[in-house]
């Protein structure tokens, strides 16, 4: 079978995989989170097709530093991160979204053996996975749909590979809790054993950057998080009333992170399902965490998940960072 028929086998697959059983865990974990309170529900599900494109939106903004700072990183230092990956490399990117920044590692890596894109949202991924394959038609390209956050399940190293790299760009990381992001890089360093994780992380800095950041002047931050009604609206039956919240998103000190939350506008009540849920003025839900970072602090859960800390790469105003993580072989 020639590279493009497995390139169009898996995308065929792929876009089978856009299925009921994600659909019915975002039901049952939004009627799980309206139930108690606070009320609190995991941002990946701001995902389906038009929250990955919302999502693209945001980081084309002026505002939103994290993605041209990285890009900026990336490219610079794309000669130098292309000596640690080495030829052969399959590269597994956690969160693929549309695939921009993977293409200035391919760009510079010799023969890689196979790209990985992980994403939760079938359809973006498929999409996405497609545009790639018309730029690099050589590359063997084989989409996984899935959250990487759960059970982190990869098909068989290609037999061509020297080694496993993964790639976990945009502070992703930054959106887990601390034993969530824990979590996640144990099961990346078992995956990746004997290879390595490149991984990009949002530092700490000055608040009202953050602010800007989340709070953009035109509105499709808000647009993003609000689309999450939108998407209980069509997939679960809901009748959120998307006028009667608002998007509210602020740094939290004490936590170095920035939250996002729902805010309802006036006293309501709001059926999911067959169920109803009640809220109270300035109720909300809680989607979205953005944790910031010290070098110190990533390298010290880096060491704690099983990586090797090694090379870092920073702007000059120590907005952002890669990280360069060693999986040792078990």
């Amino acid at each position: 079978m020639t590279v493009k028929s497995l390139a169009r086998t898996a995308l065929a697959f792929t876009a089978e995989l856009e299925n009921s059983a994600l659909i019915d865990n975002f039901g049952n974990d939004l009627m799980s989170a309206l139930a108690i309170r606070p009320r609190c529900l995991s941002p990946k599900y701001f995902y389906d097709e038009t929250g990955s494109a919302l999502f693209d939106r945001i980081c084309e903004l002026k505002e939103y530093y994290p993605t041209r700072t990285e890009i900026s990183l990336l490219t610079k230092h794309a000669r130098d991160i292309a000596k640690q990956i080495g030829r052969r490399a399959e590269i597994v990117e956690f969160g693929a979204g549309s695939m921009q920044k993977i293409r200035i590692l391919l760009d510079a890596i010799r023969a890689p053996a196979r790209y990985l894109p992980v994403d939760i949202s079938g359809a973006h991924l498929a999409a996405s996975a497609r545009a790639l394959q018309r730029i690099y038609p050589k590359l063997p390209v084989m989409p996984v749909v899935a959250d990487y956050t759960g059970a982190l399940s990869l098909p068989d190293m290609a037999v061509n590979a020297a080694r496993r790299i993964g790639f976990f760009p945009g502070s992703t990381i930054g959106n887990l809790s601390p034993l969530e992001a824990l979590a996640f890089l144990k099961k990346a360093a078992k995956v990746l054993q004997g290879g390595a994780l490149l991984i990009g992380v949002d530092l700490v800095k000055d608040p009202s950057l953050l602010h800007a950041a989340y709070n953009d002047s035109k509105g499709v931050t808000a647009s993003f998080n609000l689309n999450l009604l939108v998407r209980a609206n069509r997939e679960l039956c809901a009748n959120f009333d998307i006028e009667q919240f608002y998007h509210s998103a602020f740094y939290n000190a004490p936590a170095q992170r920035i939250e996002m939350h729902l805010m309802s506008r006036c006293a309501q009540q709001v059926r999911v399902g067959d169920q109803y849920f009640v809220f109270t003025e300035g109720e909300t839900i809680h989607t979205e965490n953005s944790y910031k970072f010290t070098i110190a602090g990533l390298q010290a859960l880096a060491k704690k998940a099983g990586f090797q800390p090694a090379t870092v790469w920073t702007d000059d105003d120590n907005r952002f960072s890669l990280h360069w993580l060693e999986a040792p072989a078990l």
